[in-house]
This record gives C-alpha cells, structure tokens and sequence, in this order.
C-alpha cells in the first residue's frame, strides 16, 4: 500500500471516527433535553392536577390507574414526591412518560405519549449519519488531493534521487515549500551538489596523474626496447607495455566521464569486417561467425574497441573457446567460463573492481559502456544457462545508450560452422 493510500485512509478513517463522535454526543445530548424538557411539562400538568384535587375541583388525572409502572408507584408511595418515569412500552403504543404523585390515601398520575420525542430523535439522527457520511466522503477527497500533493512532492525527490543514481547529476529537486518535503528535496540537491564535485575531483585527479604518467612511462617503454636481448629485458618490456596499457585506459575512462568531450565520427561499415578487425587487434584466436552481415553507421575505431575489450575480457576472466556471432547489427561475444558476477549483472561494470578470478581494475568494460553510450549503442550482459558468459552489442542507434544487464538465462543463436572463421 502506497503513502498516497494510507495518508488517504487515515485522513477518511480520523474523518468518520470524528463524525462518529460528534453524531453520538449530539444524540446524547438531545435525548437528555428532550427528557428533562418533557419531564418538566407532564410534571407541570401533574401539579395542576393536584391544585384542582385540593379544590375538590374535577380533574381529566387518572386516579388510582391500574397500568400505573410499579416502580414509580412504589417510589411515590414509599416517599411524598412527585417524580416522572419513562415507560418502554412495545406495539404501536410507543413510549410514555408518567408523572405521578400520592395525594391522601390516592395515587394521582398524568402520562403524555413520547412518541413525538423519538421520532423527533430519529430524525436527528437520521440527519446526523446523513451528514456524517458526507463529511467522511469529504475528508476522503480531502484526503486524496492532500495525499496526491504530498506524493507528487515526495515522487519528484524520489525520482531525482534515483537518476542520481544512474549517473545523472546534473538532476535536482525543484524548490517549493518549507516543510519536511521541501527539505528532504533540498538534502537530495545537496547530496547531488556533493557527489558531483567528489567526482568531479576525481576526475581531474585521475586525468591529472594518468598525464603526469605518459612521458615516464613512454620513457621507460624506449628503454625497456634498448635492453640487451633476455629474459629480464622481456619481462620489463612486458611491465612497462602493461603499464602503458594501464595508463591510457585510465585517460580514456577520464575522457569519457566528460559529457560531451568524445564525439562519434560515423561512416557506413560492414559489420563483419568491423568483427574481424576487432579480434586480430586482441592477437586471440577467437572465431567470428557471421549469421547474417549487415552495414551500419557508426565510428568504427569506437567499436572496434568495444568488441577487443569484449574479446580480450573473455580471455582474461572467462575460457576458451570465445565465439564472435555477428547478427545483422547485433554483435555476440561468448565464452564458456563462469559467467559474469551477480553485482555486474545487477549494477553493471564497475571501474577498479576485480573480475572472477580475481584479476583486472574493471576498466575494460568500463570503456565498453562508455563507447557505448557515446555511440548511443547498447551492451547487455547475461549469463547463459548451460555456462558461460554473453555480452550482445547492438550497434543501432538507440534514443538511450546505457548499459542492460540481467540474470535470467539467454541464449545466442545457432551457430554457423559454416561460415568464414576470422583471424
């Protein structure tokens, strides 16, 4: 149950108990009125009666009446008082009100029907529960149009929080009000403001020392190639082309974190070529299976860099065989090793995080959702249900360009053995 639903219960549920109470003091009240005000007028009467019994005068009392009730009978034969009692009688009779007094050895008695009284009773509660249910019906209206304001309020900080959390930081609460809300709102922005600016910082940061590491680094890869011939010369040639590596895809993600800083240069290009230029750039033997080739317009340096990162990730975390499935625009990397991790299905890839087993800063497929989206192209990630790991890019331009992930079981297409295996 939503909290648009429950303010609304609660202000119709405090509505009808109010009516409720209201109705039931309003009826109580009337009815001792209406007893005390007809209680007077028959004791009046029964006062007349006893002047003109003193008088000798004649009288329309009853004297000595046999259906008198037993209890005033007794309270006016015990005690010299007049006294009123309201007797319930059933059938169409109704009620009837007694006042009686003890006038020498009689019992003299005046009794007025009170059937006016209830059903002028009845009436008023018949206009109370009318009214009731109109003012429940009306603080339910109430109560959804102060439900709806205060969910709407409350909406738009939920909805700007949440594309804060998709990456979305220039998103902000608009400014209304003083209440709770509107401070909650104001809390989001400044939440925004803040993450924005850590980023920020740590973009330039990252940028900063990924630059001041260019000119060390290409220095001690020339180095490294100045070596006399060795084991020792080829693994420091190996560290310092890694670090090169490192170092540039550090200042790429630095560069793609920039809205608006790498732009796409499209040009029609045929799928497949695109496929099989990306696996000879990874130096794998990885097979490209062309189901059906297609041309399509997009940068092919920004994809053919998504694909090796694909390939190269599939061979670092993942096992062999790894198969490039090209389908029309669509473009499947599959391998037959763990699968991705349950975070990276739900939250997508993660800089600086570490693959199954245990390797990498998570840059690889960081660039690949950041080519992605400068291609405003799409990349999913699933893992298939007989093993392995599938990531599908689909190089149509989509309004969108953020990765998909999901953890329910895909599978890729039959494949081809046909067709013409890539280098």
């Amino acid at each position: 149950m939503g909290l648009r639903t429950r303010t609304a219960l609660v202000i119709a549920l405090t509505t009808a108990l109010a009516a409720t109470v209201i109705g039931f003091l309003v009826h109580h009240r009337t009815a001792q009125n209406q007893r005390k005000a007809a209680g007077e007028t028959v004791d009046a009467v029964l006062l007349d009666a006893l002047s003109d019994a003193a008088t000798g005068t004649s009288t329309t009392a009853l004297i000595d009446p046999p259906d008198l009730p037993a209890a005033l009978r007794t309270a006016v034969t015990q005690r010299p008082v007049r006294a009123t009692y309201l007797e319930n009688r059933g059938g169409t009779a109704g009620p009837v009100l007694w006042a009686a007094a003890r006038h020498g050895d009689s019992i003299i008695a005046v009794r007025r029907s009170y059937a006016p009284q209830v059903r002028a009773l009845a009436d008023l509660d018949g206009v109370l529960m009318g009214s009731g249910a109109a003012t429940t019906v009306l603080g339910c209206v109430a109560g959804v149009v102060a439900a709806a304001g205060v969910g709407r309020r409350i909406g738009a900080s939920v909805r700007t929080a949440q594309q804060i959390a998709d990456g979305d930081l220039t998103a902000r609460v608009p400014a209304a009000g003083n209440d709770e809300i509107a401070r909650l709102g104001a809390a989001v922005n400044a939440m925004a403001d803040a993450l924005n600016d850590r980023l920020e910082a740590e973009r330039r940061v990252t940028a900063d020392i990924a630059h001041e590491l260019r000119t060390p680094v290409a220095g001690m890869v020339t180095a490294a190639g100045l070596l006399p011939p060795g084991r020792p010369t080829e693994l420091v040639t190996a560290s310092a082309a890694a670090l090169r590596d490192l170092v540039e895809d550090v200042l790429e993600v630095a560069r793609l974190d920039v809205p608006g800083v790498e732009q796409a240069q499209c040009e029609d290009v045929r799928v497949s070529a695109l496929a099989r230029r990306a696996v000879g750039q990874t130096g794998r033997d990885a097979e490209v299976v062309v189901h059906e080739d297609a041309t399509v317009r997009t940068d092919p340096r920004r994809a053919e860099r998504i694909l090796a990162n694909l390939v190269a990730n599939a061979y670092r975390h993942a096992a062999p065989p790894v198969e490039v499935q090209v389908d029309g625009a669509t473009v499947r990397v599959r391998d037959h090793g763990p699968g991705f991790p349950a975070d990276l299905l739900t939250q997508g890839p993660r800089r600086f995080r570490t693959g199954a087993r245990g390797t990498g800063l998570g840059l690889g497929l960081t660039i690949v959702v950041g080519q992605a989206r400068v291609l405003g192209a799409r990349v999913r990630f699933d893992n298939l249900p007989d093993g392995g790991a599938l990531a599908t890019l689909s190089l149509t331009p989509e309004s969108s360009g953020t990765p998909e992930t999901s953890d329910a079981p895909a599978s890729p297409p039959p494949t081809d053995r046909g067709a013409a295996p890539g280098a």
